[in-house]
């Protein structure tokens, strides 16, 4: 989207009415008012929102304009979605004060290994629309992964399948996708016919924010073309051989549309590690742990134990084996994850483990001597034990 400081957006109109000292066109209701009335801040008088992260400067809507002003220089980083307070500095021109409080979060953890801490990709949504392609098979896990994020962010997840008309197999992705996204609402789009557009602006509240998450080349700028009714995001082609695309979205940043609605488009995420998602699994795999509050034993490990209500369930195909192993993969991680974070509890997995060490009678010092004793009597066959 070409903006530049101070550009007016006469052009862009809302259906809705809201107070006229914030950002109409970025999301502005009157719930967003009130969010700035119960969070003052002394010496703030300008309403905004922050509708791009650059690498030295921030682009905020503030009223009809569009502003590269600087980071806030206290409080929390701002990221694209964020609601800020602004007022003028020394010089007299306007700065960021302060970040709201903000009322959705779409996190995931940073992408290197060892570490503990959030990458915040999105905030202020309402919606997060998780874009399923169907010209490239369905990776069940993935879809998974998301949807907890998804879940987790405090906004509603939503499915929206795209490229219908360049696979024959539509149907069948879109059926492999509502049972496997369960409880969650799936659309199917198509951005070079326009099918599904109008129904997938249904789904967005009036003046809501969505946000687009899905893998480099799943069409996601494609679409929000086909819902602003013109080019303002730069589209690639896709490889036919591994279904990789061009990252022609490079950094995330909000597109309003006539009607009041907010996107977000974000740059193609190839993995999704997990950040403190426990309400996103409960959300996504609420089905297995009620199973699992069906067991005979409260404390049922759901492996060999009798009355194991997930394995009569896995038994008799109520439950699908992969989707179980998913489960516990992203517990795994879940658990992993908190250890790094709680020194405490780390030193609590670490007596675990050594308790259970101690139980089997070995250290591993005794095991590796123990296996060359044997090694040794292998290779001395003759020789008698005193």
């Amino acid at each position: 989207m070409n903006t530049s400081s101070g550009r007016a957006l006469d052009s862009i109109t809302t259906p809705h009415k809201a107070s006229p000292s914030g950002p109409l066109a970025y999301g502005y209701t009157p719930a967003v008012a009130r969010h700035f009335d119960n969070h003052p801040l002394p010496g703030a008088t300008e309403r905004g929102r922050v509708v791009r992260v650059d690498r030295s400067l921030l682009l905020v809507a503030a009223g009809s304009d569009l502003l590269h002003l600087p980071y806030p220089l206290t409080g929390d980083a701002a990221v694209t979605g964020d609601w800020v307070w602004m007022g003028p500095n020394r010089a007299g021109d306007r700065q960021v004060l302060g970040v709201l409080p903000r009322l959705s979060e779409l996190s995931r953890k940073r992408a290197f290994e060892d570490s503990s801490e959030a990458q915040v990709l999105a905030a202020n949504m309402d919606m997060v629309g998780v874009v399923v392609p169907v010209d490239r098979p369905l990776t069940h896990n993935r879809l998974e992964r998301t949807l907890v994020a998804a879940w987790d962010s405090g906004a509603t997840p939503l499915v929206i399948v795209t490229k219908a008309d360049l696979a024959g197999v539509a149907d069948d992705v879109v059926g492999k996708v509502i049972l496997q996204a369960a409880g969650v609402e799936v659309v199917t789009t198509s951005a070079g016919t326009g099918d599904g557009i109008p129904e997938l602006l249904a789904h967005i509240p009036a003046g809501g924010t969505i946000v687009l998450l899905g893998p480099s080349g799943a069409g996601k700028s494609t679409l929000i073309n086909a819902l602003v009714g013109h080019d303002v995001q730069h589209t690639g082609e896709v490889r036919s051989g591994d279904f990789r695309g061009k990252h022609t979205t490079t950094s995330r940043e909000l597109v309003p549309l006539p009607n009041g609605t907010v996107l977000m488009d974000t740059p193609g995420v190839r993995g999704f590690g997990l950040f403190d998602a426990e309400d996103g699994i409960g959300g996504m795999f609420g089905d297995i742990e009620a199973l699992a509050g069906q067991c005979r034993f409260t404390d049922c490990a759901h492996q060999s134990e009798p009355g194991c209500a997930v394995q009569e369930a896995i038994a008799h195909g109520v439950l699908e084996e992969r989707r179980w192993h998913n489960y516990l993969k992203l517990q795994r991680e879940l658990a992993a994850l908190a250890r790094r974070s709680d020194a405490a509890a780390q030193r609590a997995y670490q007596r675990e483990w050594h308790q259970k060490v101690v139980m089997a009678g070995k250290s591993q010092r005794s095991a590796e001597r123990d296996l060359s004793e044997q090694r040794g009597r292998k290779d001395r066959p003759g020789r008698k034990r005193r």
